[in-house]
């Protein structure tokens, strides 16, 4: 069994930060690709960044250059860096990892049950 777990979302201000975390735990052999998406009331959730186990990232244009994507291999860890906060970054935030699993190695995309960044407009 798999599990991602996220954390660090909250109300901030305009202009403020918030650090998201996202934990991979479980019957885990190796993680590949992992990453953000956020999802806005009314709206289709999108990707907002990715990174590899090699650390390559890429972001979607409305965030580069506010926000920071990372990762610590040896914990399973992924965390968002989000900074000068603006109201179109309210959404739920998911992390998402590629994962391969015990015993038999398969490969599924697995994906937290997200967490709220509110920055009032």
């Amino acid at each position: 069994q798999v599990q991602l777990v996220e954390s660090g979302g909250g109300l901030v201000q305009p202009g403020g930060s918030l650090r998201l975390s996202c934990g991979a735990s479980g019957s885990i052999a190796s993680i590949n690709g992992m990453g953000w998406y956020r999802q806005a009331p009314g709206k289709e959730r999108e990707l907002v960044a990715a990174i590899t186990n090699g650390g390559s990232t890429m972001y979607v244009d409305s965030v580069k250059g506010r926000f920071t994507i990372s990762r610590d291999n040896a914990k399973n860890m992924v965390y968002l860096e989000t900074n000068s906060l603006k109201s179109e970054d309210t959404a739920v935030y998911y992390c998402y990892a590629r994962i391969k699993s015990l015993p038999f190695g398969r490969v599924d995309v697995y994906w937290g049950r997200g967490t709220q960044v509110t920055v009032p407009s």
